[in-house]
């Protein structure tokens, strides 16, 4: 006996339509250009979500090495005496410190110096 597929690819087809729903031109009307379009942005959103952190550490970087400046040490000998002195503080909470609290970050980078 042949099964039919009709209600459940009417749902699927449903489905594509309503994820490509705001596409230009056909991408959001029919239904093989609309898949396509949302397998693609899918992919995007899947290589944008690993992007996103990349892109955070580099901006925490950059502040911290701004901060830094102030206090002729480079980033990497700050690190280095991070890890030295066992201070667990990660990049995201230097970099908040840098910019909310100077006075805080300005104390850890005087251990760090005094320490070296």
């Amino acid at each position: 006996m042949r099964v039919k597929t009709g209600p459940y690819r009417h749902l699927k087809h449903k489905a594509i339509l309503k994820r490509a729903k705001g596409y230009r031109m056909s991408k959001h009307r029919l239904i093989k250009a609309g898949k396509d379009a949302v397998l693609h942005a899918g992919e995007y959103a899947f290589a944008g979500r690993k992007k996103r952190k990349r892109d955070f550490r580099q901006l925490w970087i950059t502040r911290i090495n701004a901060a830094l400046s102030n206090f002729d040490i480079s980033y990497n000998k700050f690190l280095a005496g991070l890890k030295k002195n066992k201070i667990a503080i990660d990049r995201k909470i230097l970099a908040d410190l840098a910019s909310s609290d100077p006075t805080v970050f300005a104390k850890i980078v005087e251990k760090i110096k005094n320490k070296n």
